[in-house]
């Protein structure tokens, strides 16, 4: 009979839905959607099919336990009570971080402490051992305190599912490759149209939508912090790369424009395109967004331009997408799909949204403006 083990993948705010959609499409049981996390059941195979698979999600855990802890003496015993000896072993390596909002408990310094101290405990009755050397696989357990209520989890993934492995450099307001992944679904990619991003930058959402459009798993070139845990079968990395690799789809006639005005940004482009062997699928090239023209094709626009927070500022910015605005009304029959932090979007590109979503780029609240012929 297989074990069924509790999983957390966290997420921006916003992606929720998308999240729980690719762990349906893995074949595991949601089991609750709240703010930024998807709880989920899965066997042990999960932790790396879903670290290689999951594309809008930051970070897979393994949920260890959830309790009311209003005093450092219920969060002991309720930590100290839960299986730790499941995972970690004698010799592993058990740091301790997290976040507490809203709770009684709000010192994260002390909360650490308390939390490493049960976990302690709990591993000296169990290896009757009064010291551990901590020379092992790594364990990260992090804890989350909202309104008292306590989760503690193991982090399976290391480095966040974002950092793919083809973009080690970015530019100065980078889009989280997870992020960039939603959009492009929420834009709904074909085969037979253009995708297009003007502001291209990194590269980052046209590699995400030929990712995406190749069925190309966007962990399967990265390591993984669970790959050192003792308890998952030693093939299940291995048998979930393999079926990563063949299911990747080699006929697609997808194919994506990247383009930027900044000479620099297209040549960190083309590395990162490179690195994720998508040259087939992404022609990259210099130009100013603003000379954008359809080329008698049918197309979508998916960017990310300059808004004020990180580029530009917030006057220059208001400038661009009234130009924005002017370039992009000849682009007939074309969608268009454009995430600003400007509430005012709509009014300086001079046309309503047929639709707009709260998106998070880490922590600044962004909107996606969404324009498709009714």
């Amino acid at each position: 009979m297989k074990e069924n083990i509790v999983y957390i993948a966290t997420c921006l705010f916003g992606l929720e839905r998308y999240v729980g959609e690719e762990i349906d499409a893995l074949g595991y049981r949601r089991l609750e959607t709240a703010d930024g996390r998807v709880t989920f059941e899965g066997d042990i195979h999960a932790i790396a099919r879903c670290n290689i698979w999951l594309r809008t999600a930051e970070r897979v855990y393994i949920k260890m336990g959830e309790f009311e802890a209003l005093s450092f003496d219920d969060l002991f015993e309720g930590t100290k009570a839960l299986p730790w000896e499941r995972w970690i072993g004698c010799d592993d390596m058990f740091p301790v971080k997290g976040h507490a909002i809203k709770s009684a408990l709000y010192s994260i310094p002390d909360c650490q402490s308390i939390i490493k101290k049960a976990v302690v405990e709990r591993l000296k009755s169990e290896y009757a051992a009064d010291w551990f050397k901590e020379e092992g696989a790594k364990y990260q357990i992090e804890f989350f305190i909202l309104k008292n209520r306590t989760v503690l989890m193991i982090d399976t993934s290391g480095a966040p599912l974002h950092k793919r492995g083809y973009r080690p450099e970015a530019g100065l307001a980078p889009l989280r490759e997870t992020l960039a992944a939603a959009m492009v679904k929420i834009a709904r990619p074909r085969e037979n149209v253009l995708l297009w991003d003007p502001f291209a930058g990194s590269g980052t959402i046209p590699l995400e939508a030929a990712l995406i459009m190749t069925n190309t798993a966007p962990g399967i070139n990265r390591s993984f912090v669970s790959e050192d845990f003792y308890d998952i079968p030693a093939d299940s990395f291995e048998n979930a790369r393999e079926e990563a690799r063949a299911a990747v789809k080699t006929d697609s006639d997808f194919e994506a424009y990247a383009s930027d005005i900044d000479h620099n940004m297209v040549e960190t482009a083309a590395a990162n395109i490179k690195r994720a062997g998508m040259e087939k699928y992404v022609k990259l090239f210099r130009m100013n967004a603003l000379d954008i023209e359809s080329k008698d094709r049918r197309g979508t626009i998916v960017c990310n331009p300059p808004y004020g927070e990180r580029l530009l500022d917030k006057e220059k910015a208001a400038e661009l997408y009234v130009s924005m605005g002017k370039a992009f009304a000849g682009l007939d029959r074309w969608q268009i799909y454009v995430i600003s932090s400007e509430e005012n979007f709509q009014r300086l590109y001079g046309r309503r949204a047929n639709n707009i979503r709260k998106l998070y780029n880490g922590m600044i609240k962004c909107f996606y403006y969404q324009y498709f012929k009714d």
